[in-house]
């Protein structure tokens, strides 16, 4: 008997109402200077306005569970061919026999937390989630989560060191071969700029240096050599806010950079040790100079997560950092655009000249230990996770993500491409192994220092209230340290 696939999409009504829904139509779009560049990005930032009637997403997200019928919620794509490349899975899932899919897409950031948090008051959580965010507030020693070994370790011999620590969920210490979260892609932070404006101030970008402080002062002067024909524009496209993740994730390169290890490989907290807080003190005013030179732009302080795409697209600053290859994929349409104006490089070397480690997020989907159809969930996810399967899910959202297999990754002209100016350099960095894991992957409690932003608190702080960098560094180690104890 043929059975029914029911996918639903339900709509909320979020603060982060920017960049989301698609970036570029499959229709022709010709963009000529600045004025139809800002007309596109407005496009862009309309496309995320998710505006229906608001739900409470910790009932409506825990679906009533029907016997047989496997439960999924699913953030929606960036792009309307990201939810239709999972309901195309769904469907071809049915088709081979599997249960029926009941397939709900949110909006990201609170749709993982607030499940989990029904899911801890005793509500049946859905049998799979997957989220973009890669911050879980959970791990495997407090029982939530469902052993999904069977469905990763097919495919460990092919991931990364960083993956299948993440995997893991946070190391815990009876975790060391058991998995329990199925990883489905991978991104790194990169920084985008505008090649077209480099020329303008009379570089190009084999101009860019490689060293730490020559790299920051570099977008300084393009900057200031551009300021007599474009007054407003900033050099750097820098995040100074507390809702934006990416103020988290662009700071904790910078910590990287001056080699403060906030967290051990065994999940241990360093923040006592000799020199962290001396590290984050220069850290803090390293960044906040920026802002204060007035080399950011003035709204920094207040921008959600997709506002430095958005400010990058209108040509507002020359560069930007951010965490997947979103910015390529909204101008992947336009080849002169693409091919021509935009450009992609690595972070620069540390101070000390070693190689700068990239942080890389893994997202993944979970399982949950309550499940009533947790076997088939696992199928499901073994199914989804065949590299022709997944290979076809990710390649639909322009390349924004990698696989999680480097092997796969190797493997395919898509993601090998050398004539690809983007994902070829994001490649080139993954595969030559120069990235690790949030801490996240190695303690759960830095889940929650992610979660609650406490570098984007403290950050806004220094440039909106004035606040020291060593007050900023104190207050930041006690939250730390608060968060820690209450999840030890």
């Amino acid at each position: 008997m043929a059975t029914v696939v029911k996918v639903k999409t339900v709509k909320v009504k979020t603060k982060t109402s920017v960049l989301k829904k698609q970036f570029l139509r499959k229709s022709t779009l010709k963009i000529w200077g600045r004025t139809f560049l800002s007309i596109f990005t407005a496009l862009i930032v309309f496309a995320c306005a998710y505006s229906s009637e608001p739900i409470d997403l910790e009932s409506a997200a825990i679906a009533p569970k029907a016997p047989e019928t496997l439960i999924i919620l699913w953030d929606k794509g960036y792009v309307v061919e990201e939810d239709e490349a999972i309901e195309k899975v769904v469907k071809d899932w049915e088709a081979q026999g599997g249960y029926p899919v009941d397939l709900s897409f949110y909006n990201s950031g609170e749709t993982a937390p607030r499940t989990l948090r029904a899911s801890k008051s005793g509500q049946l959580p859905p049998d799979i989630l997957f989220t973009s965010k890669s911050v879980y507030p959970v791990s495997d020693w407090e029982g939530k989560l469902a052993d999904v070994t069977e469905v990763v370790a097919p495919h460990a011999d092919s991931y990364g060191n960083d993956v299948l620590q993440a995997a893991k969920v946070y190391g815990s210490e009876k975790a060391k071969d058991r998995y329990y979260a199925v990883p489905l892609n991978q991104s790194t932070t990169h920084i985008y700029y505008w090649k077209d404006l480099l020329q303008e101030a009379g570089y190009r970008p084999e101009d860019i240096p490689t060293d730490w402080d020559g790299f920051w002062s570099f977008w300084q002067t393009v900057q200031s050599r551009l300021s007599k024909q474009y007054p407003d524009i900033r050099g750097l496209g820098l995040p100074y806010s507390i809702p934006a993740m990416d103020t988290c994730r662009t700071f904790e390169h910078v910590l990287s950079a001056y080699n403060v290890q906030l967290v051990d490989e065994r999940g241990n907290l360093r923040l006592d040790e000799p020199n962290i807080r001396s590290g984050l003190v220069q850290s803090l005013n390293w960044y906040a100079q920026f802002y204060k030179n007035g080399y950011v732009p003035d709204n920094a302080v207040d921008w959600l997560d997709p506002d430095n795409n958005r400010n990058f697209l209108n040509r507002n600053v020359v560069m930007t950092p951010n965490p997947s290859l979103s910015i390529p994929a909204a101008v992947r349409n336009d080849p002169e655009i693409y091919f021509n104006k935009l450009g992609t490089v690595a972070f620069p070397n540390k101070p000390n000249g070693e190689p700068l480690m990239h942080f890389v997020d893994i997202r993944q989907a979970i399982v949950f230990a309550d499940s009533l159809n947790q076997q088939a969930a696992k199928d499901f996810l073994a199914y989804l996770t065949q590299p022709a399967v997944l290979d076809r899910f990710l390649k639909t959202s322009y390349g924004r993500f990698l696989p999680p297999s480097i092997t796969q990754i190797k493997a395919d002209s898509f993601w090998q491409d050398p004539a690809d100016p983007h994902i070829s350099t994001v490649v080139k960095t993954v595969v030559a192994g120069q990235t690790q894991p949030f801490y996240n992957a190695y303690n759960p409690a830095y889940g929650t220092v992610l979660e609650e932003n406490v570098w984007g608190q403290v950050i806004h702080a220094m440039v909106v209230e004035n606040l020291s960098a060593e007050a900023a560094a104190d207050r930041a180690i006690a939250q730390i340290k608060t968060i820690f104890r209450k999840t030890s």
